[in-house]
């Protein structure tokens, strides 16, 4: 089938206003989003930008707004998107573009290694594993599938208004240590999200669950953090 798959580009070197691009593609309704980027750029436009990598929807660098929503451009199907014929690609919106599809990351991955995503842990070394219970694990297992991908934290409204805001992104990975039992900082990343900048700036839109390609209840991680601060205030 030929589609027309319409793409903003922009180049931040060159200074010039954005613009949209027309790319009428060949493409089969069971091929992804990324597959049609890619015929536009190996047959059309080689300057065409954007980021993939895996493919598979685990590394999560090819987060687009496809017809306006946040997705994986390799997890979604032409035949699940296109309209009248066409398909709408967009960066991500809340980050600086720096040419087309690509978009500027460096801040959103300062706000996640902020709120210090790994474990601490500096009991003596056991010649163990640090032991787990299955229970335990569950806890925070959701909040473990996060790939950054950056689709939850620029669908959010908290998230474009202010800069400081550290967003969903950043909190979800701080959640997956805090309620890890092995790790003894959960008092310390629970201190980093309790100002202004932290878990009460989300007002529970819901945008970034909806967003998710990981299926993440991001809405229902930040309401954990959000009642952990208010038990150990009280």
């Amino acid at each position: 089938m030929k589609i027309s798959l319409r793409v903003q580009r922009y180049d931040s070197a060159k200074g010039a206003a954005p613009r949209w691009d027309v790319f009428e593609v060949d493409v089969a309704p069971t091929d992804r989003v990324l597959d049609a980027l890619n015929e536009a750029k190996w047959r059309h436009d080689g300057s065409l930008s954007y980021r993939r990598s895996c493919g598979h929807g685990v590394c999560g660098s090819d987060a687009l707004r496809i017809n306006g929503r946040n997705r994986l451009a390799c997890k979604v199907l032409v035949k699940d998107v296109v309209e009248d014929g066409r398909i709408t690609i967009e960066p991500l919106k809340g980050f600086r573009v720096l040419k087309d599809l690509v978009v500027d990351m460096d801040p959103f991955f300062a706000k996640f290694k902020s709120l210090k995503p790994f474990l601490i842990n500096d009991e003596p070394v056991s010649t163990e594993e640090r032991r787990q219970s299955p229970a335990a694990r569950a806890r925070y297992d959701d909040t473990t599938k996060c790939i950054l991908c950056g689709a939850c934290s620029t669908s959010c409204p908290s998230y474009w208004a202010d800069g400081d805001y550290v967003g969903p992104a950043a909190i979800v990975n701080a959640h997956r240590f805090v309620f890890d039992d092995r790790d003894r900082a959960a008092a310390e990343r629970l201190a980093l999200m309790d100002g202004p900048d932290g878990v009460w700036k989300c007002r529970t839109v819901f945008n970034c669950v909806e967003a998710c390609p990981r299926d993440i209840d991001i809405t229902g991680a930040i309401a954990d953090v959000k009642r952990a601060l208010l038990f150990r205030k009280k």
